[in-house]
């Protein structure tokens, strides 16, 4: 498989729509749905965000909650798991040099299945060997 595997940045920013970043929006356009993967890595992610909003706001976390709930949906069978693969690829990366684990569970995913990370953090992804694209007006593009 090849494609791309978005981080929760870049999903983040999609769910801005119109106040969207337009380097991000001419990327999605030009990229094939198909293509484009989540891990649920991602979701466990969104879902702390969620967590954390609740206590303030719970209003807007149940909007967040939603588009939460979407996602999985939207991408079908394009949502990627941890399996015994990628834990072995994550257990590699982590031994080189200290990664973020949620970023080296990405690297690790990316890895594995042969995707390029889409994100807007570059840095976290540096050391990984992981393929690492940042389509943010302000940002660079493919970094390896």
């Amino acid at each position: 498989m090849s494609g791309f595997l978005l981080d929760t940045n870049l999903l983040s920013e999609l769910r801005k729509e119109q106040r969207c970043d337009a380097g991000v929006r001419r990327w999605v356009e030009g990229t094939s749905a198909e293509a484009m993967f989540v891990s649920v890595v991602v979701l466990g992610e969104i879902r702390r965000g969620v967590e954390r909003i609740r206590l303030r706001d719970l209003k807007q976390a149940r909007a967040l909650e939603k588009w939460l709930h979407g996602i999985p949906t939207v991408f079908s069978d394009r949502v990627l798991h941890v399996d015994e693969r990628v834990a072995d690829q994550w257990g590699r990366l982590g031994s080189r040099q200290p990664v973020p684990p949620v970023d080296a569970l990405l690297a690790a995913t990316a890895l594995v299945h042969d995707l390029t990370v889409v994100t807007r953090d570059a840095d976290g992804f540096r050391n990984t060997g992981a393929r690492v694209l940042n389509p943010f007006t302000s940002g660079s593009d493919l970094r390896i």
